[in-house]
């Protein structure tokens, strides 16, 4: 330290000391606190999906339940009797346990015990729904174990009970569904205020760190600096004149090894010449690297760093920054493996007109850089959370475009139905006495309603057909290429070759059928095929479908962005549904030699 006070003296070094722990106390306590705010949030959703989940199963169960008691009025055999009274059992005792797991709490299937008011109210109005349905199928049950052939007149008041009832337990169970969803949002849209707040808190604690530490001690080293290179410029002057100003030398000298002692004590100070051969390190270097002696020739980044990749980095920033200057981190491993990181200032000095020598000045800021480390690493896993909560909101959005083409399906059915009836009382109403005009308007309203027959077909057969949910995607796609033959006349085939017949989640069959539905189109549209061959096979943990066809290919490397989704909406949504289903998409073709595209799906 310096008599004119430019320096950092020991009162304001202790208080920037004490500044300096204060802040990354507070950083920590910040961090410590966010972890559990968010962890505790987190701990209170974990449960959620699964709630959403049983409780749009019950909807599915109720409509099981009624579609295998209604089963019975058309079943007469008694082993087809046994069969939908175990089935019927089963699905009786699943959807009462889930029912009353919604609302009292179940450890197995991962139910909280606790509900909001509003729901606890939906529950108490359905409940009685509920209640009337399940009496009315343990009595049928009861009646069918002591005579599996009980007529359907004595069984039919208590299966009115439960048609009648179904559609008021749907409604009710729908609004109950809605309103876990809603809840469940509200918690993401709360833990997401948390974040920012947390993220606004801690730039504010960083910021200030900044202006009251940082910067006041940045000052003080350069302050420090100007008093180093001012000392040994009157020495150099001091020297030249040895005779008339001996006296002033002297002072100088004190000055400058006074000087030159508090650096070494205070900062992590050294000199190398300009090739990297260290000059003089100072004691707090020396101490924090354990370097007690050192050879003439031994170069600085040898004495810093163990680290053979750290030696050429430090060596390059030397070499490129000798005449410029450089201020930056930079990290170091010491001989027992440590890792330490420097905020480091390299100052070229030029002590005559042909030697130049290199100014290392340094501080410690291992623990400043552990803080910052872990708040880049709570950021990822932020990010992580929120595409986890992209991929819920994407698997509802595409649960309810199959819904709306479901009711889509129907509504062009029964509405082209009607156009086709109509056709049918104009055709009985053709005058018969106007030979002429009638065989006209005949010969259109045959052609029409071929045309409208044509549509109606082809339009419910794009949209969701009923194999996929009740048989399955093997059916599904077996009744997908029949039926496309048919209708473009392609020789359109396939083939299962590992007879794979077991059920996967809905959402993974629709997705696959989606894709499967969009390759075959587009080899009937675009690539001009004749022949097109589906084959499907599995292992016990993936599933293989191959879309082979022998069109006219194309080259993937010439079609752009091809690879990464972008060469058309077709193969925007395949690669979309794969992916959305943990799946992996292939796509080879060359020109004349036809495409195969490659589905691998993993199963359980």
């Amino acid at each position: 330290m310096t008599k004119n006070g430019n320096s950092l003296d020991k009162k304001t070094f202790d208080k920037l000391s004490r500044l300096y722990i204060i802040a990354l106390s507070t950083i920590a306590l910040s961090v410590i606190i966010s972890q559990i705010l968010v962890r505790n949030h987190l701990d209170t959703q974990k449960s959620d999906s699964t709630v959403i989940n049983i409780a749009g199963r019950q909807r599915m169960l109720s409509q099981k339940l009624t579609k295998e008691i209604v089963s019975l009025t058309v079943s007469f055999d008694e082993n087809n009797r046994n069969i939908l009274t175990k089935n019927i059992k089963e699905t009786l005792i699943l959807w009462n346990l889930s029912h009353n797991s919604l609302q009292k709490g179940n450890d197995s299937l991962g139910l909280p015990e606790k509900n909001s008011g509003k729901i606890k109210q939906q529950f108490t109005a359905i409940n009685p729904v509920f209640d009337t349905i399940q009496k009315a199928a343990k009595y049928i049950i009861k009646s069918l174990e002591i005579n599996p052939l009980t007529s359907i007149d004595e069984l039919s008041s208590e299966i009115k009970k439960i048609t009648n009832n179904e559609a008021e337990f749907l409604l009710i169970m729908d609004k109950i569904v809605n309103q876990y969803d809603f809840e469940a949002d509200e918690k993401v849209v709360w833990l997401r205020k948390l974040e920012f707040s947390l993220m606004v808190l801690t730039l504010f604690i960083l910021l200030g760190e900044f202006l009251f530490i940082f910067w006041p001690t940045a000052k003080s080293v350069n302050a420090t600096l100007l008093d180093l290179l001012s000392a040994e410029k009157k020495a150099k002057k001091m020297a030249f004149d040895a005779d008339e100003l001996s006296i002033s030398r002297e002072k100088s000298i004190k000055e400058l090894r006074a000087l030159s002692h508090a650096m070494d004590e205070t900062l992590l100070f050294a000199r190398i010449s300009s090739n990297g051969n260290l000059i003089h390190m100072g004691n707090k270097f020396s101490r924090l690297f354990k370097l007690s002696k050192f050879k003439k020739e031994v170069l600085f980044w040898n004495v810093l760093t163990s680290n053979e990749n750290e030696e050429a980095l430090i060596e390059d920033l030397i070499i490129q920054h000798k005449k410029t200057g450089w201020q930056g981190e930079i990290k170091s491993t010491t001989k027992e493996g440590l890792d330490i990181w420097l905020e480091m200032s390299i100052i070229p000095y030029r002590l005559s007109e042909d030697k130049s020598e290199l100014l290392i000045i340094g501080s410690e800021i291992t623990e400043r850089k552990a803080a910052q480390l872990e708040i880049e690493r709570l950021t990822k896993a932020s990010f992580e959370e929120k595409m986890s909560q992209q991929k819920i909101i994407s698997s509802k959005i595409i649960e309810n475009q199959e819904k709306e083409q479901n009711r889509i399906a129907k509504d062009v059915h029964d509405g082209i139905g009607q156009m086709l009836t109509g056709l049918k009382y104009n055709l009985e109403s053709i005058n018969l006495n106007d030979i002429k005009k009638t065989t006209i308007k005949i010969k259109h309203l045959k052609e029409l309603t071929t045309n409208i027959i044509k549509g109606v077909r082809t339009a419910t057969f794009n949209l969701t057909p009923p194999e996929l949910a009740d048989h399955g995607i093997v059916p599904a796609i077996g009744k997908l290429t029949k039926e496309l033959g048919k209708l473009t006349g392609k020789e359109i085939l396939f083939f299962n070759k590992t007879d794979f017949n077991n059920r996967l989640d809905s959402l993974t069959e629709i997705n696959i059928y989606r894709i499967t539905q969009e390759a075959i189109n587009n080899a009937i549209k675009y690539a001009d095929s004749s022949n097109i061959v589906v084959s499907l096979s599995h292992s016990k943990s993936l599933l293989s479908l191959v879309i082979d066809d022998d069109g006219k290919g194309f080259e993937p490397s010439k079609v752009k962005k091809v690879n990464n989704g972008d060469g058309g909406m077709g193969m925007t949504f395949m690669k979309e549904r794969i992916k959305y289903i943990d799946g992996r998409f292939f796509l080879n073709s060359e020109l004349g030699k036809g495409t195969r595209v490659t589905l691998n799906i993993p199963i359980s």
